[in-house]
């Protein structure tokens, strides 16, 4: 009896073994899951070169990877609305249904952050990822005027699908020129603090602009690169981007695109256009023919209206950056002072540079992205869009037609078609 109850013991065991062995073997066959390698170039010390750390993408390490086809291949197409007859479509080259990774251009995402801006960095890095990148694996830029610490760079590097770079900024683009007075400035700071003005009392907001103005494009880290995709802490995409954006703008050759617009602070550029003014009566020949001049001027460049790109999310060509054009137009601002003595910022700056230095037909306004900075939302108002583009964003927040927006006064400047339901949201 004891032998009898031993084998049954034995019999179910075996069973159970052989199920245990069999539900095993289907789940390693389910499973594609690859864990991410790492390789980590070298450390660095305050004073040392940018140094990278780099996690390969195992998707895209050795091959082309196919993007989804079915899906967008571009923006969406601008037309000409001209009254009394029917819209035209603007020419556009959207990217082939044959595009592989491997055909990818020389791009990367360029963020100024400190460590104590991780977490709120990470979600706006897997916004980022999850409706763009995750696709593409474009490496990304990290910026700071101090030491990235070690935290920082494994969360980043562990989010992120490209190659992760880490660079601090040289103390020379994140100081005071030797010629800004600095008790005056100081004293700027005061009377600004006393009157309210947004970011007026803070210093280190002033090295900022001074150095997304005039510096970011200089670093070493970016000398490999052509385009860049400007991301910063606390945002949010609402649309997947199903196609290679950097190399739509460079196959259609623009220079800057951008999705919010609105007037900057008069209080905090009171002397920017007299100055921007002086250079150009010095340099006329840098005025682009067809510019966008009317769109930061209602009165045919004797004062400025304010309008400016948000400059939180830009895409855009290095190459203008690094243009005579620009160059001379910088130097020209930081030696006038009024990073300091006043507030200028980047927006402003970067805006109508390229609104006098760039075509027209090379500044491009992405309305399929869907984005959020606080306080502003892009959302497209079209419901075909949103469904198209997966977009989940609220309509009701879009900024796009508002009133106190400047991308209306883009579209009727360059008699582009609004879209489809607008008039439903300018309230």
């Amino acid at each position: 009896m004891a032998s009898t109850r031993s084998n049954a013991r034995l019999i179910r065991f075996g069973i159970f073994a052989l199920v245990l062995i069999g539900c095993g073997y289907i789940l390693t066959r389910g499973s594609s899951f690859q864990p991410p390698s790492y390789q980590s170039s070298g450390s660095s010390s305050a004073d040392s070169a940018p140094v990278a750390q780099v996690k390969q993408p195992a998707a895209a390490a050795n091959k082309g990877v196919d993007v989804p086809t079915g899906k967008a291949r571009g923006p969406l197409q601008k037309y000409r609305q001209v009254e009394g007859q029917q819209p035209e479509a603007i020419p556009q080259k959207d990217i082939p249904e044959d595009y592989t990774t491997k055909d990818k251009i020389k791009a990367t995402f360029v963020t100024l952050a400190r460590n104590s801006d991780l977490y709120s960095l990470a979600e706006s890095i897997r916004h980022v990822e999850d409706r763009f990148n995750k696709k593409f694996h474009y490496d990304w830029v990290f910026l700071n005027d101090a030491d990235f610490d070690d935290n920082f760079k494994e969360t980043v590097s562990g989010l992120v699908s490209g190659t992760a770079k880490f660079g601090k900024i040289p103390k020379e683009h994140w100081s005071y020129p030797e010629w800004i007075d600095q008790e005056k400035a100081a004293l700027v700071r005061e009377q600004m603090r006393e009157k309210k003005i947004i970011y007026g009392h803070s210093e280190s907001y002033r090295h900022m602009c001074r150095f997304e103005s005039g510096f970011f494009w200089r670093q070493e880290l970016l000398n490999d690169y052509d385009y860049y995709w400007r991301v910063e802490p606390d945002i949010k995409l609402f649309c997947d981007i199903d196609y290679d954006v950097f190399k739509w703008m460079k196959d259609n050759n623009k220079s800057y695109g951008f999705t919010i617009s609105l007037p900057e602070y008069k209080e905090t550029i009171p002397t920017l256009w007299k100055t921007t003014k002086e250079f150009i009566d010095k340099n006329p020949q840098y005025l682009a023919e067809n510019n966008l001049m009317e769109w930061v001027s209602d009165d045919k460049g004797e004062t400025y209206n304010g309008c400016h790109f948000w400059s939180n999310f830009e895409i855009g060509s290095l190459a203008f950056w690094r243009s005579d054009a620009y160059r001379k137009y910088f130097e020209h601002l930081d030696k006038a002072g009024g990073f300091f003595y006043e507030r200028w910022g980047d927006a402003p700056v970067h805006s109508i540079a390229a609104a006098l230095f760039l075509p027209r037909d090379q500044v491009h306004f992405f309305e399929d992205v869907g984005y959020y900075h606080v306080p502003f939302t892009n959302c497209p108002v079209d419901k075909d869009v949103r469904l198209a583009r997966n977009c989940n964003c609220d309509p009701n927040k879009d900024f796009t037609w508002r009133g106190y927006s400047c991308t209306t006064k883009y579209y009727t400047l360059n008699a582009f078609k609004r879209q489809k339901g607008w008039e439903k949201y300018t309230a």
